[in-house]
């Protein structure tokens, strides 16, 4: 991933391209230590990753299921919904949070309340301190999650933003590798510490930011909605343009942020939750991010990601070491394809990647479903080992779109003024989602068995078909040019933001913006 002009493909991001550092990225040293932060924050998502994985697999421990008397059904259900259920009680205030003081600030606080989360959870000493603790970490992770993502987006150098945004959500599998891998070890320590150190080590990454966010660039967007001009255009001359506050590149996005949150400001009167359903341009964007959030939900992963066990218990794998085992590798797996899609996202085109991965999807959980009933019915062996090849190839479809490219493709599709309150809506909807899989895939799974995955075959078939009809391409844009797609300014600020660099051919950015809009359409 280079900062230079290798990194701008063909029909590259209007404007950019005469204004790039041909220099790589990693022979720049602004831009390895601005990448450095940009990581810090990468890794809010290891806390989510984490506990789905711990869950897993600390269900899986003797210990802990002989410590919390063995939870079954609706309290199995309510040990894992609890995380979420705090998250939704947080995003009323995220998003203000979020934009009032600032996206360093509100990482910061949920970080501590994420590290005081981990510290009660590894302290339990009954059922009511541990649904606490799991309650704080969700808590805390709706600030944390709510911030990381946008600043990411906002200070990511122009031609790495979109991929750095993607990898967002693919280091959900950092924490998950962690977390199943953890387990595995701590499986041969026979006392609680068997559960008590997975809990423990969920604490890392919020240490991490309590400690460093304070080093961490402001957005530029954010200031420049604050009037700090001066500290944002500092801040995007020391890392994009090596201190020059003269580059060219500078005077493009600077005016360009400038140019759209005027607009947004002043024209398109996008205040308060209400302008989300105000104008055509958001309704669309909403429709939208609510569907992708339901469908990174709804599409068959919940069953693993929080009940593997009970997955291979059906299908007569009931080994805890085997399980633990085979759960280490899939985050692997996992990890590996979702970061290889990332880096993928400008190329292949996100409408390409999110039809491959429904289709895939579709199709390998199809596959997953006969061969478990194929076990059911027969017993036969080589249907449980299908079934868990078939995991792996639909998680490898799943991988392609729906872990890197959901909150990457929410961000950037949203204007500034309403990017943290419809990126709060979009985590909203995820917990909602959540929570209704955490309580009915259990019960459902113990009454239904195989049978219950066929309303997950029919819901693809949906999410194939919603996708083809509503998703639109964005690749190789700004965030500026990227949301206004949806709105008719789109012309205005990226003619502005053009002629601010010195690109006055207009005649060239008339051909260009008609090949783009042609592609999008």
């Amino acid at each position: 991933m280079g900062a230079g002009a290798g990194a701008v493909h063909s029909g590259g991001q209007l404007g950019y391209a005469h204004l790039i550092d041909p220099t790589p990225w990693y022979k720049n040293s602004r831009l390895v230590i601005l990448n450095f932060w940009v990581f810090l924050l990468l890794i809010t998502s290891y806390s989510n990753g984490y506990d789905g994985s711990m869950m897993n697999g600390i269900l899986s421990l003797d210990f802990f299921e002989d410590f919390f008397h063995h939870p079954q059904g609706g309290k199995l259900g309510l040990f894992n919904a609890i995380q979420n259920i705090g998250s939704l009680l947080a995003y009323p205030f995220a998003p203000y949070i979020t934009d009032f003081f600032g996206r360093k600030k509100a990482i910061f606080l949920g970080a501590c309340i994420m590290c005081g989360g981990a510290a009660l959870q590894t302290g339990s000493q009954n059922l009511g301190m541990f649904i606490s603790a799991r309650f704080l970490m969700g808590f805390g992770l709706t600030f944390a999650a709510n911030a990381a993502p946008l600043l990411v987006s906002e200070i990511s150098y122009p031609t790495q933003r979109a991929q750095l945004t993607s990898c967002y959500n693919s280091l959900w599998y950092s924490g998950s590798i962690v977390a199943a891998w953890t387990t595995f070890g701590t499986f041969f320590i026979k006392n609680n510490w068997s559960w008590r150190i997975p809990s423990a080590v969920q604490a890392l990454p919020s240490v991490l930011q309590v400690f460093l966010i304070w080093f961490v660039p402001e957005s530029p967007r954010w200031l420049v909605s604050k009037g700090r001009d001066a500290e944002a255009r500092a801040i995007l001359a020391y890392y994009h343009a090596r201190g020059n506050d003269n580059d060219p590149l500078v005077d493009f996005e600077f005016t360009e942020i400038k140019e759209a949150i005027e607009f947004e400001r002043t024209v398109a009167a996008n205040v308060g939750y209400k302008s989300l359903f105000m104008t055509p341009g958001n309704r669309r964007r909403l429709r939208i991010i609510v569907a992708l959030a339901f469908f990174s939900q709804w599409s068959g992963n919940g069953l693993v990601s929080y009940y593997l066990h009970a997955v291979f218990d059906s299908i007569g794998i009931t080994n805890t070491t085997i399980q633990l085992l085979i759960n280490g590798i899939l985050q692997i797996w996992n990890l590996f394809w979702a970061l290889g899609a990332s880096f993928l996202c400008d190329r292949a085109g996100r409408r390409k990647l999110f039809m491959t991965s429904c289709i895939g999807m579709t199709l390998f959980f199809i596959m997953q479903t006969v061969c478990s009933a194929r076990f059911a019915i027969t017993g036969s062996e080589a249907a449980a080992h299908a079934v868990i090849a078939f995991i792996f190839l639909f998680y490898a479809a799943y991988d392609l779109a729906f872990t890197p490219l959901i909150v990457s493709y929410t961000v950037e599709i949203l204007p500034y003024a309403v990017r943290a309150k419809g990126f709060n809506i979009f985590n909203f909807t995820i917990s909602v989602a959540i929570i209704f899989n955490q309580y009915v895939n259990p019960i459902a799974l113990a009454k239904l068995t195989w049978k219950y995955y066929i309303v997950y075959v029919c819901w693809l078939g949906f999410e194939t078909v919603y996708c083809y009809l509503f998703v639109v391409e964005t690749k190789n844009r700004t965030l500026e040019e990227t949301a206004a797609i949806f709105d008719d300014a789109e012309d205005t600020i990226k003619t502005k933001g053009a002629r601010a660099a010195g690109l006055t051919d207009s005649n060239s950015l008339d051909e260009k913006d008609e090949k783009l809009h042609a592609e999008h359409v």
